[in-house]
């Protein structure tokens, strides 16, 4: 049976869903927490969708293991697969990263939107579908940007590298006249000043994070297992190199408190 007091998981495929955890954080305070990151094995980007939906039941099967009310897949590559394909004989329900259909749509003017993910999630079509159904007129560009997750792992940020990736991926965006992005992985925002500084004040960049932990936070209310009090307690776990993710939890999060550990995945 799952209780109000059981910790709430969140998966990604490195170091980028932190970004989610932070913004989950903030909505829900007095929530137990427990990431991990697949380190190991990043990017999942690249990968074929066999081999991400073998990675990703390893990580849920460890979340079997620690007793979960919920995990939030802080990745929009995993969340492309399905969420309801994924849960199985799972104990906790799933929550998928949102697409950010509704907040894209409402901060472009002129209807004209860029998403920015892993050529694997630009592959699906998701984003520019869940766009489409709800503006069928609405121009939507998909720019793969395969550079990004490495650069971002590699803690890269502020370099040459990172600032020509950004205009190569901004030049097309403004190409093709987009008056909005959306960053459509969850490593993007790690990055988010440098690319809305290369793309300009005429261009609005969203973060879909947002939607997603008020997504996960409506779902436990639902079920009756919202915490509402009390200061939460974090573990932060990664299938390798430990002290860089804690590197970058800090980065992301400056003065975070958190246990760290290794996560060795079967």
């Amino acid at each position: 049976m799952l209780t109000k007091d059981m910790p709430i998981g969140v998966i990604d495929s490195g170091v980028g869903g932190l970004t989610v955890l932070k913004t989950l954080r903030e909505k829900m305070p007095a929530e137990d927490f427990i990431y991990l990151g697949d380190t190991a094995r990043t990017p999942y980007g690249s990968r074929s969708e066999e081999e991400i939906r073998g990675f990703v039941e390893q990580m849920l099967n460890f979340f079997d293991t620690q007793n979960v009310k919920l995990v939030v897949i802080a990745c929009n590559t995993i969340t492309v697969l399905g969420p309801d394909t994924l849960q199985k004989l799972h104990k906790y329900q799933l929550i998928g990263m949102s697409k950010g259909a509704k907040l894209v749509l409402a901060a472009s003017a002129k209807k004209n939107i860029a998403v920015f993910a892993t050529e694997f999630t630009i592959s699906t079509h998701a984003h520019e579908k869940a766009i489409h159904e709800l503006d069928a007129r609405a121009k939507v560009t998909g720019i793969g940007c395969p550079k990004f997750v490495p650069l971002i792992e590699g803690e890269k940020f502020g370099s040459n590298e990172v600032t020509e990736a950004i205009t190569e991926y901004a030049n097309t965006a403004k190409q093709a006249g987009a008056d909005t992005v959306i960053l459509s992985c969850t490593h993007f925002p790690f990055l988010q000043g440098e690319i809305q500084k290369i793309l300009g004040t005429a261009i609005t960049v969203i973060d879909p994070a947002e939607q997603t932990a008020t997504n996960a936070q409506h779902r436990l209310i639902e079920e009756g297992l919202l915490k509402l009090s009390g200061t939460g307690n974090l573990t932060i776990g990664f299938t390798k190199d430990v002290e860089r993710g804690q590197r970058l939890a800090q980065y992301i999060m400056p003065g975070l408190k958190a246990t760290y550990k290794n996560v060795t995945l079967k």
